[in-house]
């Protein structure tokens, strides 16, 4: 059956279960886990109260933009013509944060950006008790320039500009400041009034002669999937980038962490110098126990500042706006406390453009967002090597929401060393209605592999559709030399309606002595519509089910190595995953025990059965 592509009503959320707002979370042994997922959202549904008074930017020194028109990618691979502020343009930084400032010294309100084209040359730092609210029509264009973004964080590091604490991909550093930003705040919100108000990266315009943007500093030229993500925008062998050798990056970890061993110090930074990239340095520094203080990125780095985080606040509302053109991950919540996500559109197509990402985080609501993504609609997080201080993702639902293109549309890890549990999502539309051009991958995603470690437990799916499917060509993934599975032939990178992968690109960390551990899985009630594919055939996905649990050979940490245990207890049922292309090999399993298959239809067959590979 072939789904068409408009927009789906979604269905209202299911009534309250008779658990009142006091009540704490339940155990995840309960008979019934989703009276567990109700009593979380009525823990953070309640509404955060602020004082009556606005503070409107145009009173503290604020003008519009004029706009023009400039030349930009928007996405991996396309360029068009779109509006932004004219050079000269004034910059409202001083401006709002001045009346953020008076907001909060007031003991809180509202600071309101009204309807019109603003240009701001710096971050927007929000503070405990205040709501940020833009208008109908209010349309914020952040700087494209990262120099604007090393100027004004609160730890001066010389050359390397004035910066923010930060994480970047799960591990703790002192970086550029993201376009907005709270650290250790409480009862603080950003919204929109509706989805014409706007939050612009514009991580795509270059900032230089070169044609260079925030993109750019990705530093690919190939991502592990090619359809619609072929190249990374102006990236030509020999650039500088977040994977290139920086040359300001230590020579030796011995240099920085002198108590390393010689056996330690040769496992970090593995083989020759890749290592001594931004993306790689930052993990070999967490790995040797560098302190914070030591890790400096910022002006002569790469490494791209995601547009939203939060980090260390409790209280936090998010809601109603429109996020686009983001240089780096839309949304990151680190270890913050009762956050709520709501009603947002996150629309951006460059690298890494993950939609939300909450990492560390406890009682968290997403709901009544649509995703429209270069990398994961939604990947929960929670430290990575050494960097877990923060604990556990944990009490999290995810109801009502639409996805569109995405690595994965809801996606654990792969950053996930703290662990992740008691995670819900119901109600979804896995709508993929650019799946002929820039198709959603998977939809249902777990990743992690021996360095990334962490367990999963407590994961429940309910009442979720696939109308157009997923990605029905497969991507493989590499494994590394001695692995029992033969390299490029499992599709965990693309093409199953749900992938658990507990070996995701493990050639991208040297550092490999901590198997996951992933365990009471539960997913019910998935249906899955067919498209037409290339040559005509209707097709859902290339497989519809593929568990690659860890792989023992992968360990290269000193004896004796810890267990290396199976994928246990997933159970799915009463699901219609479509048609595979590949029906002779529906599923795909390895180091898996007690799949449990109940109604499942795949194709033309039903299948009641449990399985073990």
């Amino acid at each position: 059956m072939i789904f068409n592509t408009q927009r789906r009503n979604l269905m209202k959320a299911l009534p309250a279960a008779g658990v009142s707002l006091s009540l704490p979370a339940m155990a995840a042994t309960a008979p019934d886990p989703w009276l567990q997922a109700q009593a979380i959202i009525d823990h953070v549904s309640k509404p955060l109260k602020f004082r009556k008074e606005d503070f409107n930017i145009t009173a503290f020194g604020a003008k519009p933009a004029k706009l023009t028109k400039a030349k930009a990618w928007i996405s991996h691979e396309e360029q068009d013509d779109i509006s932004t502020p004219a050079p000269g343009s004034f910059d409202n930084y001083a401006a709002i944060k001045a009346a953020i400032k008076a907001c909060h010294d007031a003991g809180g309100g509202r600071v309101v950006i009204p309807a019109g084209d603003w240009f701001v040359a710096g971050p927007i730092v929000l503070l405990s008790n205040v709501h940020v609210h833009l208008a109908k029509n209010a349309h914020v264009y952040f700087s494209h320039n990262p120099a604007d973004y090393a100027k004004y964080g609160d730890i001066d590091c010389g050359k390397h500009g004035k910066l923010t604490i930060s994480r970047w991909q799960s591990n703790d550093c002192l970086n550029y400041s993201p376009m907005v930003y709270a650290y250790g705040q409480n009862n603080i919100a950003l919204t929109g009034e509706d989805w014409t108000a706007t939050l612009d990266g514009q991580g795509g315009l270059p900032f230089n002669d070169q044609g260079d943007c925030w993109w750019t500093w990705k530093g690919k030229q190939k991502t592990i999937n090619s359809i619609g993500q072929g190249t990374t925008p102006n990236f030509k062998a020999g650039k500088m980038s977040e994977n290139t050798v920086n040359p300001l990056n230590a020579v030796s970890l011995s240099t920085v962490a002198p108590a390393l061993t010689e056996a330690e110090r040769i496992l970090i930074q593995g083989e020759g110098d890749r290592w001594r990239s931004d993306a790689q340095y930052l993990p070999a520094l967490s790995e040797a126990g560098v302190a914070l203080s030591r890790r400096v990125f910022g002006v002569g780095h790469y490494l791209r500042p995601p547009m939203i985080q939060i980090i260390g606040c409790t209280n936090v509302l998010l809601e109603g706006y429109h996020v686009i053109q983001t240089p780096f991950w839309m949304h990151h919540p680190v270890h913050c406390r009762n956050i709520v996500i709501r009603n947002v559109h996150a629309h951006s197509h460059g690298p890494n453009s993950d939609g939300f990402d909450p990492e560390a985080c406890d009682h968290v609501l997403v709901e009544g967002c649509t995703f429209d993504t270069g990398d994961d609609c939604i990947a929960i997080k929670a430290g990575k090597d050494l960097d877990t201080q923060y604990g556990p993702s944990q009490n999290i639902v995810i109801q009502n929401c639409i996805m569109h293109s995405g690595h994965g549309g809801v996606t654990l890890g792969s950053e996930m060393a703290g662990g992740i549990q008691n995670v819900f999502a119901q109600k979804l539309v896995f709508e993929n209605a650019n799946w002929k051009t820039n198709p959603l991958n998977t939809a249902i995603r777990m990743k992690t592999n021996l360095n990334r470690g962490g367990y999963l437990r407590n994961f429940y799916v309910r009442d979720c559709t696939v109308p157009n499917g997923v990605q029905t060509s497969p991507s493989f993934y590499a494994s590394l030399p001695g692995s029992p599975i033969q390299s490029k032939t499992v599709a965990t990178a693309a093409g199953a309606i749900v992938t658990f992968d507990c070996d995701y690109t493990p050639i991208s960390d040297n550092v490999r002595t901590r198997p996951p551990v992933v365990s009471n899985i539960q997913i019910s009630n998935i249906k899955t519509g067919n498209v037409k594919t290339k040559d005509g055939k209707l097709a859902s996905c290339y497989q519809a089910i593929v568990i690659l649990g860890p792989v023992a050979s992968d360990y290269n940490g000193a004896g004796p190595m810890p267990p290396v245990v199976p994928v246990t207890d997933v159970t799915i049922t009463d699901c219609d995953f479509g048609t595979p292309v590949n029906t002779a090999a529906p599923w795909f399993l390895y180091n898996v025990k007690g799949l449990t298959l109940k109604n499942v239809t795949i194709g033309d067959k039903v299948h009641n059965t449990t399985l073990s590979a």
